[in-house]
């Protein structure tokens, strides 16, 4: 009888690991089925940059854990050197216009998802993570970043400016004024640099290391109840987001209006090719 429930209850750790792997091509999710945390690991080569359909299964792999009451998400890159590189510029590059509309609101509808998640989020950032890439780090609840990477809004850089609901996330983590020169500058922040500022909360040497100091953050909430967790939460997080689904429409209107200028694209032509060349070499 012993030995019948033994088996029995490994056939069922077995299933449950498989339910939460697997999610796509692009995202793994797998759960430690000691703790009910889930790990989310972006694995689109070469450098997880942001496209339609990786946005989508993140946005996916999120709703799956919040489906099987996960008690909490580790989002990492399956590999070491880059977390995400951001969005990907082929998606506004000469661009299909029914696909760009709906890149963008599935990029929304992702910020949303992470950013209201009602379980803990912890990044445990394993390489560069700049704009997007940034953007989904300062997205959960506590960063710990690798030594030796960097991770800011580097936008203007690229001639580019963030979107309002970027910056919030920015200044609600950093406050207005390092957010300020941080913007204006598109400065990218060592990791000891973000450290310093609050854009990360710890720092790791390997993402082993990185793992085991976000399942010690999950632990916090042990004695919590997770409902009231949950409220405090979505009080603190709410009026970012209610603002952000207030101006949607316009938000993409905006998005749309500047990547299809000519100048623009332009641009981006011009670093595309700038990158083909880097390749080359």
């Amino acid at each position: 009888m012993a030995l019948r429930n033994l088996r029995r209850l490994q056939q069922l750790n077995i299933a449950y690991f498989k339910q939460y792997s697997s999610v796509s091509k692009l995202v793994s999710l797998t759960v430690d089925d000691k703790t009910g945390v889930s790990v989310l690991s972006l694995q689109r080569p070469p450098v997880n940059s942001l496209n339609l359909e990786l946005l989508s299964d993140i946005h996916n792999a999120l709703t799956e854990a919040e489906k099987n009451k996960s008690r909490g998400v580790i989002l990492t890159s399956q590999k070491d050197g880059v977390f995400s590189a951001g969005l990907d510029i082929m998606e506004m590059y000469k661009p299909d216009q029914d696909r760009i509309k709906t890149f963008w609101t599935t990029l929304q509808d992702c910020w949303i998802k992470l950013y209201g998640c009602l379980y803990p989020t912890v990044a445990v950032i394993n390489g560069h993570s700049p704009a997007g890439g940034c953007l989904l780090a300062m997205s959960c609840e506590y960063r710990i970043m690798q030594t030796n990477y960097t991770i800011g809004l580097n936008e203007t850089l690229l001639g580019i400016v963030a979107p309002p609901w970027f910056i919030s996330t920015m200044k609600n983590l950093i406050g207005h004024r390092e957010s300020e020169l941080a913007l204006t500058q598109g400065k990218l922040f060592t990791s000891d640099e973000a450290l310093k500022i609050g854009l990360v909360d710890e720092i790791m040497h390997s993402k082993d290391e990185g793992i085991k100091k976000a399942n010690a953050f999950m632990a916090k909430f042990a004695k919590i109840s997770p409902i009231t967790r949950s409220l405090t939460k979505q009080s603190v997080r709410g009026p970012t987001i209610q603002d952000m689904i207030k101006n949607r429409q316009a938000d993409l209107e905006h998005f749309l209006q500047f990547t299809n200028n000519p100048q623009v694209q332009q641009s981006l032509g011009m670093y595309l090719e700038m990158l083909k060349k880097k390749g080359g070499k």
